[in-house]
């Protein structure tokens, strides 16, 4: 199989996600869904746990996972959105800003840790990011607006990296698009959230990232306003049981 230059494959993915996300929230919603948008790092917890919650037979939640400035985006356009769970304090104080958020129901729900990611079976370190990048480039978030690479940012430049590596990165829409790369072996090193590592096939985990060297890295959730749905105030509530705080655990992420 011959594969499209990297630049090409990220504004494909980028396209195609603005065309995903834009079908999914205008199909009609039956009475009683719920519609979340999450941030990309939550999508095999947060579907876990509306398994179970459908399971209770209390409604049924569909989610849409991408990157977190871009489903803020989208809510403050007006998607349909009745929860809102982001990977930054910063895009859910957007909305807030903007009234488009339930003040009241908002909360930190998870935390979360980088780490640095190669392809498995690579012998690539991240004790020397720089030279194990060899001649490849860097798979993160974009650090002018995902929140993972703007952890990632923060990290490289407490570590005096940034400006050594600042032009040999690869820009994604989300978390998820830099482990894809990794994992295809489009680039040797990547840095994404731990919950991320230990979930995806085809990357090992090639060092731990200090979190004293960047931001606390949080996820609010809130209602989206105007929504008026009892059922997405059940399932915030669900949310915030110890049995979901368990599920959460097993996927890599911890409390704040």
């Amino acid at each position: 199989m011959i594969s499209a230059p990297i630049g090409r494959t990220v504004t494909a993915v980028t396209s195609a996600l603005v065309l995903t996300l834009c079908l999914i929230a205008a199909r009609p919603l039956v009475a009683g869904d719920v519609l979340v948008f999450a941030a990309a790092s939550t999508t095999e917890a947060l579907s876990a746990a509306a398994e179970q919650f459908a399971a209770t037979g209390a409604g049924r939640v569909r989610g849409v996972f991408a990157g977190s400035s871009l489903l803020a985006k989208q809510i403050d356009n007006g998607a349909p959105a009745d929860i809102y769970l982001s990977a930054s304090t910063a895009w859910m104080d957007y909305l807030s800003e903007r009234g488009r958020i339930e003040t009241a129901s908002r909360r930190d729900f998870l935390a979360n840790s980088l780490v640095v990611i190669a392809p498995e079976g690579s012998v690539a370190s991240a004790v020397d990011i720089v030279a194990g990048l060899a001649d490849g480039r860097l798979a993160v978030g974009d650090p002018d607006h995902v929140p993972a690479g703007i952890y990632a940012r923060q990290a490289l430049e407490a570590r005096g990296l940034w400006q050594a590596l600042e032009d040999r990165l690869i820009r994604t829409n989300d978390v998820r698009m830099a482990l894809h790369l990794v994992a295809r072996g489009e680039a040797p090193l990547g840095i994404v959230y731990a919950s991320d590592a230990g979930a995806f096939a085809g990357v090992r985990v090639a060092g731990e990232i200090a979190e004293s060297g960047h931001d606390p890295i949080r996820y609010p959730i809130a209602l989206v306003s105007g929504r008026d749905n009892p059922t997405a105030r059940r399932f915030l509530e669900f949310l915030a049981t110890p049995e979901m705080a368990a599920l959460f655990r097993r996927h890599g992420f911890a409390l704040p």
